[in-house]
């Protein structure tokens, strides 16, 4: 990987963070306020929300505790402080995230909304991008054995994979069918099985949010972001709203062997989130969730880029029974959660050579949007050159005690 010259950074107008500038909607979000612009003189984290620009705080101390209120949350009439115009917040948050911020920065800064949830997340949500993938890996480019495999699925399950019920009679067909034929993997296990894939992302703390790096291994040379959707999950299993996400991955890693997952999924500012929690209102539900699509977009300094759509419409487990399979009877988060919902779209057009596919460089911009929900952006370095992560939930108690 060569070395980023931040020439992505200084040229980029930071622009559609949110919908009108959270004009139209109910967003919270998190925000590191420093002892000047702190009414208490205290700095620290604080959950705010955006009304017409401004953003102000809220009554809440964390973003679990508004994200676990009971009933419907209603913030027009909260009293806060006004910390900031939105504008004015992001453009202070490129690169926020530097080791000595937390000490010396006299700006109002973003952070990434989640505080002490737990941060989970879904995978092989999508049984399109799935199958295709079993396709190509199980074909080796052959492409007679790539028809071959594709007509048995397509004669299975009918030509609209958008339908497909994974644990349905026809999935289990399938099985038996791609079994025989020797392609059964287990990753179709999870993909059309009746137990979706559930794994946890990240530490409570540890997401970083628009403007700053985002991490991969330097030993990773496969490696990729995937954009989804984000669902905020009350500790009684409710849906309270939705931000973006990118749940970066080490695709190496993961092929490698399925047992390092952790390796794969959870390194040093490998998980993004934001920048703000859009709630459910009059203006966004829960149905809006399936309805949407997610852009991703990559520019690179080498002069790469690439375009691609997750159409959630496509999604084959539903939000709520993703939810339902995480949280309930059998498994308690008395803190609530964070769920990213997976991905259907990922590049893999070859970058540095033939049959190499796509990997990051580092000063690659990630820009993951949404038109309901607004525009996550982060650059690419190595997990070893961001910062450290080294304010954590002993820290956020800490500052509670101390702003009582």
């Amino acid at each position: 990987m060569s070395i980023c010259n931040c020439r992505t950074v200084t040229s980029y107008h930071p622009t559609g963070i949110l919908p009108e500038s959270g004009r139209i909607g109910t967003w919270v979000g998190r925000v590191w306020v420093p002892s000047e612009r702190a009414s208490n003189g205290i700095a620290g984290p604080r959950v705010v929300t955006v009304r017409d620009g401004q953003v102000r705080t809220t009554v809440y101390p964390t973003m679990s505790t508004l994200i676990n209120e009971s009933g419907s949350i209603d913030l027009e009439d909260s009293p806060g402080d006004r910390v900031g115009q939105l504008d004015e917040i992001v453009e202070n948050s490129f690169f926020s995230n530097r080791a000595d911020h937390l000490v010396e920065e006299t700006k109002v800064v973003l952070l990434a909304p989640n505080d002490i949830l737990a941060t989970k997340a879904c995978g092989v949500t999508f049984v399109r991008s799935l199958l295709e993938r079993v396709v190509e890996e199980k074909a080796q480019g052959d492409a007679r054995k790539a028809g071959e495999i594709r007509g048995i699925i397509l004669e299975t399950l009918g030509e609209d994979l958008a339908k497909v019920v994974p644990g349905s009679p026809e999935t289990k067909v399938l099985k038996n069918r791609l079994v025989e034929a020797g392609v059964w993997s287990q990753y179709l296990e999870v993909g059309i099985g009746k137990d979706a894939e559930v794994f946890t992302k990240h530490q409570p703390m540890a997401s970083v949010t628009w403007g700053n790096q985002i991490g991969v291994l330097p030993s990773s040379h496969w490696n990729n972001p995937e954009p989804e959707v984000v669902l905020a999950v009350s500790n009684q299993g409710e849906i309270r709203g939705a931000t973006l996400g990118n749940d970066v991955n080490l695709r190496d890693y993961e092929g490698r062997s399925a047992l390092l997952l952790g390796e794969a999924k959870d390194q040093n500012g490998s998980c993004s989130i934001g920048p703000f929690i859009r709630l459910f209102d009059k203006t966004f539900e829960p149905s809006d969730i399936t309805r949407m699509e997610v852009e991703l977009q990559i520019t690179g300094e080498d002069g790469y880029y690439t375009l691609g759509k997750n159409r959630m419409r496509e999604i084959s487990r539903s939000p709520s029974s993703l939810v339902a399979q995480t949280i309930g009877d059998h498994h308690q988060y008395p803190d609530g959660l964070m769920l990213f919902l997976g991905t259907m779209f990922a590049p893999t057009e070859d970058r540095d050579g033939k049959s190499e596919g796509f990997t990051h460089h580092v000063g690659d911009r990630v820009e993951i949007a949404s038109e309901p929900l607004g525009r996550l952006v982060n650059w690419v370095n190595t997990t070893d050159a961001i910062p450290r992560w080294e304010y954590g939930v002993s820290d956020l108690i800490q500052f509670l005690v101390r702003s009582r």
